[in-house]
């Protein structure tokens, strides 16, 4: 108890060196915790948007297709759709059947993807088509509705209630058209999809190809994304009983996405780097100012009789109290700024354009944290254990003084 008081005391001689350093620990522990949750709340809101517009938290597809999208690589997945469904932690299981083809209006024509979806399942999750009223939707799986992307309408040069013709090859070989109605519009804020994209009943879409009753992917959305890797082992246990089937997780089915997010926080980590750097730096200044002031202090403490190891020990646990005091303020700093990005969030609406695109996945201009408390106990125990081992140098530095030496210092 003697140590804790003595040293206690000592941190505090400088009062305005001490509270320097310390604010400049709490802040860069603040700004690294506050930094951390918001890109937390930020890549939560890009996954969560990106899976339910694209292939899910987990996918299902044919075993190569992923990889060659080639659209020959199709399963029946009716049954498949009721068993996931059934598994404990699955919001919704979206079949969906992507065709390649060319839309032609009395004016132009476009090379579109074509992608038939189940229209009652699909609007409730897609956030693409939530926007839409229930009259803007696909009516039914083999109804000739069809939801397309506002680009290629301008570009088609036709109207919401007008007809235009998609053709695709068939199975067989040949060429195979259908008539469709503009039944909706979707205004995605991406260039590629809103001027691709044409939505239509699964039935409908089979019809074009020749495929009725098959899916290119089963998209599965969790109601939690922490379930991802429980629910993904039941699926593949599942689906083991179909050869020629995998299911894989999100990060693989979207690696643009995946790659963009480890890109963007790899970059974050060098910079959290850099400020737990100069804070190292800040504390050896600090501790080893403090040892040059004490030196006739210490030299006197060694000639009654106290040890070098006596002394490293005071440093040290000064270390130790600026660095857990810091990381309480810091921590409780961080939590306060945390809590209002949660609330308020960053608005970039007057900063950026109309929509906001990273990774192919378009998201909110309103940034918003989340809370990740167990990240933000390890970045206040990696500083306040950074702030301890910044003492040693200081502290050997204190060791190595002689009773004659320190004495004689003025």
């Amino acid at each position: 108890m003697d140590h804790l008081f003595l040293a206690w005391k000592n941190l505090w001689r400088n009062r305005r060196r001490t509270i320097i350093t310390l604010a400049a620990i709490a802040f860069s522990i603040m700004l690294v915790q506050a930094a951390h949750n918001l890109s937390y709340g930020v890549y939560a809101g890009m996954v969560d948007s990106g899976v339910r517009a694209g292939s899910g938290h987990i996918a299902v597809y044919r075993q190569n297709y992923l990889e060659s999208r080639d659209e020959t690589l199709h399963f029946t997945g009716r049954n498949l759709i009721t068993e996931i469904a059934a598994i404990a932690g699955v919001e919704e299981v979206l079949p969906r059947l992507y065709i390649p083809a060319l839309a032609q209006s009395s004016r132009e024509s476009r090379g579109v993807m074509v992608i038939g979806v189940d229209p009652q399942r699909e609007r409730g999750i897609n956030p693409f088509l939530k926007a839409l009223t229930a009259d803007s939707m696909v009516r039914a799986t083999d109804s000739r509705d069809a939801v397309i992307g506002v680009r290629l309408l301008d570009e088609l040069q036709i109207k919401p209630g007008q007809k235009f013709v998609v053709t695709a090859q068939h199975q067989d070989g040949t060429l195979h058209s259908e008539l469709l109605r503009v039944r909706g519009v979707v205004k995605s804020g991406m260039k590629d999809i809103d001027g691709s994209l044409i939505m239509v009943g699964l039935e409908r879409a089979g019809l074009l190809t020749g495929s009725s009753g098959s899916v290119h992917e089963l998209s599965v959305i969790l109601a939690n994304s922490n379930d991802e890797e429980t629910v993904l082992d039941q699926v593949s246990t599942l689906i083991a009983a179909h050869p020629g089937i995998e299911a894989v997780n999100w990060e693989r089915a979207m690696p643009n996405l995946a790659n963009a997010i480890k890109l963007d926080y790899a970059s974050q980590k060098f910079i959290f780097l850099i400020i737990l750097l100069i804070v190292t730096i800040g504390v050896i200044n600090t501790l080893l100012m403090s040892v040059m002031e004490r030196m006739r202090e210490f030299g006197v403490i060694l000639a009654l009789g106290s040890k070098p190891m006596t002394l490293r020990i005071m440093i040290m646990t000064e270390a130790l109290m600026l660095g857990l005091l810091a990381a309480t303020v810091g921590t409780l700093l961080g939590s306060l700024a945390t809590w209002y990005l949660v609330d308020r969030g960053i608005d970039l609406a007057a900063l950026v354009p109309e929509t906001l695109e990273f990774g192919g996945v378009v998201f909110d201009p309103i940034m918003r944290a989340s809370w990740d408390p167990v990240w933000m106990s390890k970045i206040a125990g990696y500083v306040t254990g950074l702030t301890l081992l910044a003492s040693l140098y200081p502290a050997i530095k204190a060791g190595r003084i002689t009773p004659v030496e320190g004495m004689r210092h003025h």
